[in-house]
C-alpha cells in the first residue's frame, strides 16, 4: 500500500498535476515571523545536507544552510506572503485610449511545487481599460508575486488573470506564459528543448479578432 501511494505521488508529479487553484496554504502558515521560518528552514536544511553527507565544516558550506533559509523566505517563496501583494493604484484614463494595452515579455522565475527547481519564462499580458489604467510596473509586480511561490504553471497563469481582472476591475484581460521547466529539462525526460504555453483569455479577449491581434502584438520584435 505504501509503495502503491509513492507511486502514485511520483506519478502526480511528473505529470504536474494542479490541485487548486489557489496556493495550497496551512492554515497556521503566518503564525510564525520570517526570521523564525529562516531559523527553522535553517535547521532542518543542515539535515538534508548531513544526510547526503557534505561536509559542513567546509567554508564552502559552512554557510549554506542559512543562505538557502534566507533565500526560501526573502527571496524565491516571498509571494506566499500576502504584505508582499503589490500595492496597486489606478488612474484615470485621461487620454481616453481605447484600444488593448500589451506588457510583454515580463520575466519571472518561479518554483516548482512537485520538485522545487526552477521554472524559468516570460508573460505577456494585455487588458482594455474601463476608464482607469494601471502603472506598467505594477503589472511585472504582479507577475512577480504570484511567480515567487511554488508553482504549476496552469495555476499561475490564472492567477495573474483573476488579479489583473479584481484591480483593474474588467474582465477584458488577457495572460499568455511560456516557461521551461527544469524538472522537465534537468531530470526525468531531460528534454532540454521543450517549453509550456499556457493562456487565460476573458472579456474581449474571448473574441477571436481581440485574441489574434494580442498573438500579433506579441510576436513584434521588442
Amino acid at each position: 500500500m505504501e509503495k502503491e501511494l509513492k507511486i502514485q505521488i511520483d506519478e502526480m508529479g511528473d505529470q504536474h498535476v494542479m490541485t487548486s487553484i489557489e496556493t495550497p496554504m496551512r492554515a497556521d502558515a503566518f503564525d510564525l515571523s520570517e526570521e523564525e521560518k529562516i531559523t527553522k528552514i535553517e535547521a532542518h536544511f543542515g539535515a538534508i545536507m548531513d544526510i547526503l553527507g557534505l561536509d559542513r565544516t567546509d567554508d564552502s558550506l559552512s554557510g549554506t544552510p542559512h543562505r538557502v533559509a534566507k533565500m526560501y523566505v526573502k527571496e524565491i517563496f516571498s509571494g506566499l506572503l500576502p504584505e508582499n501583494r503589490p500595492d496597486i493604484k489606478l488612474f484615470e484614463n485621461k487620454y481616453q485610449y481605447k484600444e488593448m494595452l500589451v506588457e510583454k515579455n515580463i520575466t519571472f522565475f518561479s518554483n516548482c511545487e512537485h520538485h522545487f527547481v526552477p521554472i524559468m519564462g516570460k508573460a505577456h499580458i494585455a487588458y482594455i481599460s474601463n476608464g482607469q489604467v494601471i502603472g506598467l510596473s505594477k503589472l511585472n509586480r504582479i507577475v512577480q508575486y504570484f511567480a515567487k511561490r511554488p508553482q504549476v504553471q496552469e495555476r499561475l497563469t490564472i492567477q495573474i488573470a483573476n488579479e489583473l481582472k479584481k484591480v483593474l476591475k474588467t474582465d477584458d484581460v488577457a495572460v499568455l506564459i511560456d516557461a521551461v521547466h527544469l524538472c522537465v529539462s534537468s531530470r526525468g525526460v531531460q528534454d532540454i528543448n521543450s517549453a509550456t504555453v499556457t493562456s487565460s483569455y476573458s472579456g474581449q479577449f474571448a473574441n477571436d479578432d481581440k485574441k489574434n491581434e494580442f498573438l500579433r502584438y506579441i510576436q513584434l520584435p521588442a
